[in-house]
């Protein structure tokens, strides 16, 4: 099924580089901003995280934590985010299991055949844990509509 604006967030247990236990519950009350992306390291993944870091202000402002899921392990992940000075939590959904439930996995990734890579995708949640916006990337190239995503959670 896809998800919807207006639909319950699936709930999630997800481990990040501290290797702390990160559940979308801990952020009741809080916007969330989840993005998934296809891998650490890569041209635009990097692009677009980076970008996130330099706006997290604004995020904060907003009253939101920015949460970013791939399917790499916490191990890449926390390498990851040491060499580029994320400020926000990188999640390990090595087990594709969120990235399924979100409707956000590839079965065979366009590049190198490579099966069960997430998707380029944005969801905002509410302080009600309902669902404000939903993108999903056409290609692995595409960003999300910042500017959009920005919208929802002021509204």
């Amino acid at each position: 099924m896809e998800l919807q604006i207006g639909h319950e967030a699936p709930q999630f247990s997800l481990y990040n580089t501290e290797k702390n236990k990160i559940n979308l519950s801990d952020f009741k009350g809080k916007n969330v901003l989840l993005l998934f992306f296809p891998f650490a390291f890569t041209g635009v993944c990097t692009n677009e995280l980076c970008s996130v870091r330099d706006s997290l202000a604004e995020y904060n402002k907003l009253s939101t934590e920015v949460l970013a899921i791939s399917v790499d392990s916490i191990f890449t992940l926390q390498k990851f985010k040491d060499d580029q000075k994320l400020n926000f939590n990188l999640l390990s959904d090595f087990n594709k299991e969120v990235s399924s439930h979100y409707g956000v996995l590839y079965e065979t990734f366009p590049a190198f055949e490579l099966k069960g890579v997430s998707k380029r995708a944005a969801f905002v949640i509410g302080t009600d844990g309902k669902i404000k916006y939903t993108e999903v990337c056409p290609t692995p190239g595409d960003i999300p509509n910042f500017s959009l995503i920005q919208e929802a959670l002021k509204a």
